[in-house]
């Protein structure tokens, strides 16, 4: 007969994973001012060390948090794209609509980029991660836009006043969502994007 040690120490990912989504809520909450090792531990029910054990540092840790921010919104965005099936405006109309619903729309997920975003001037590898990000979002947006007949020309110029356009009405919707009915920021989005595109073409 075996029995079950008391105590099984956490796997090395899961810890990372854990610490990384307490980080993500003390940013959300406190903001980058509020995100020090002794606020993220307590948040994560763990001992300070553990932070410089895992990542070296509170900035590692808030740098590996953003990535993985980024990572989740990719992946929501990959998803309603590949749901929408092979007809390039649905695909198109998609990507745009999905940024305005939820898991993106979402006022937690707001007050963690703004953290972020506050912290692209003062560290570097933040503001790296941060043109990357926003490199990716513009080069899916040129594929998808390249797919409705927007010619090569206009691509990085048409997906940049896309992006304009979907952040301002992510930023309004999460700030103020009872300006809006139902569905309705991604109908605007939707909307803006037609008449966009129909002055490339």
């Amino acid at each position: 007969m075996t029995t079950q040690p008391a105590f099984r120490r956490e796997d090395p990912d899961a810890r990372r994973a854990s610490l990384v989504e307490a980080c993500a809520r003390v940013l959300a909450r406190e903001g980058a001012a509020g995100a020090s090792v002794r606020a993220i531990a307590t948040e994560a029910g763990v001992s300070p060390g553990l932070i410089g054990h895992y990542f070296g540092g509170v900035d590692a840790l808030v740098a590996a948090t953003y990535a993985h921010v980024e990572a989740r919104v990719a992946a929501a965005l990959d998803q309603a794209v590949a749901a929408a099936g092979p007809e390039p405006r649905a695909r198109l109309d998609a990507y745009v609509s999905a940024s305005l619903l939820p898991p993106i729309a979402d006022s937690d997920l707001l007050s963690t980029w703004i953290a972020f975003w506050s912290l692209v001037r003062a560290r570097p590898e933040i503001a790296g991660l941060h043109d990357e990000q926003y490199g990716r979002f513009r080069t899916g947006l040129e594929m998808l836009l390249a797919e409705n007949g927007v010619p090569a020309p206009a691509l990085r110029t048409t997906a940049i006043a896309a992006t304009a356009l979907v952040d301002g009405l992510w930023l309004e919707l999460c700030l103020s969502p009872r300006t809006f009915a139902e569905g309705e920021a991604a109908a605007i989005a939707r909307s803006g994007l037609a008449a966009l595109i129909s002055t490339v073409r």
